[in-house]
């Protein structure tokens, strides 16, 4: 099985998000569609699928592994590219 290769912003993200108090967990070596990223804070998890907005539109789609994934779980799940994305999606809540 070959490792799956991981975005250029993640390493930089996991570091954000542990410096401002997250639990961060590094799935994206889980494969089969699976997030990226398994977080949590204030008792809330939170699963997070890291796409590089630096590339195109169309190198940040979701594989058909990752899309299958999205459409059949009954949790949240989200497609993040920055740090800024993460604040957004935890401000609804």
């Amino acid at each position: 099985m070959r490792a799956k290769r991981t975005d250029a912003n993640q390493t930089e993200i996991v570091k954000a998000l542990r410096k401002m108090g997250w639990s961060v967990y590094i799935t994206s070596m889980v494969g089969n569609g699976f997030p990226d990223l398994v977080c949590g804070k204030r008792g809330i998890n939170y699963l997070f699928e890291v796409k590089d907005g630096n590339k195109s539109k169309s190198a940040q789609k979701l594989t058909g592994q990752e899309n299958l994934f999205h459409l059949t779980w009954n949790g949240r799940v989200n497609i993040i590219t920055s740090i800024k994305d993460i604040i957004d999606i935890t401000n609804q809540f």
